[in-house]
């Protein structure tokens, strides 16, 4: 039963999270929330490490949480599932694509999944922020506005982001290395 589940959530998942590894977020969050394979701080840290990891978050994330329910059948159920409405849609498209490629039709609905797919992804990123960078647990109004702020972690984000900007020659994996060792000590 679970790796009927395993398979249905996360080729769900994989069917409609159009616009890659970000726009999976939304989908991760709802099934961290309806099964225990993962919580919702878990997938805070797989988006972490699947970020300065190689592979895309939404696969990285069914990997996880498929070896977290049922072990490594489980992991291969839930990545397989995932990615298998993209090469099934992709095999149909590419056959169909060459005779459509002209058509106004075709084109119009491309261009209409571009803001579907912005706006997930616009979601996932607020949803990392307010996570990261405020303890939303202890909102009580605008009169405890501070007690919500994670100072340490807004300061070093806005650290990080200056020196990214001002730092360009630096390679990117610095700031990853940068990021992650004071992302071990903030948990202390």
């Amino acid at each position: 039963m679970i790796f009927l589940q395993l398979f249905w959530e996360f080729f769900k998942t994989g069917l409609f999270s159009i616009g890659g590894g970000l726009a999976t977020l939304p989908f991760l969050k709802a099934i961290s929330l309806k099964y225990p394979w993962f919580t919702p701080n878990d997938l805070l840290d797989m988006i972490a490490v699947s970020e300065s990891t190689p592979g895309p978050i939404g696969v990285n994330t069914a990997t996880y949480a498929g070896f977290h329910a049922a072990g490594v059948l489980g992991a291969l159920t839930a990545t397989c599932s995932l990615v298998l409405p993209s090469v099934v849609i992709i095999i149909l498209i590419s056959r169909a694509l060459t005779r459509f490629r002209d058509s106004a039709l075709v084109k119009d609905a491309f261009y209409g999944l571009r803001p579907a797919s912005a706006g997930l992804i616009f979601g996932a990123m607020l949803e990392v922020f307010a996570a990261s960078l405020l303890h939303m647990e202890l909102w009580g109004g605008f009169s405890r506005l501070t007690a919500v702020l994670n100072l340490p972690a807004i300061a070093f984000f806005l650290l990080l982001s200056l020196a990214i900007w001002k730092l360009p020659r630096l390679h990117p994996i610095l700031f990853i290395l940068i990021g992650a060792v004071c992302g071990v000590l903030f948990q202390f």
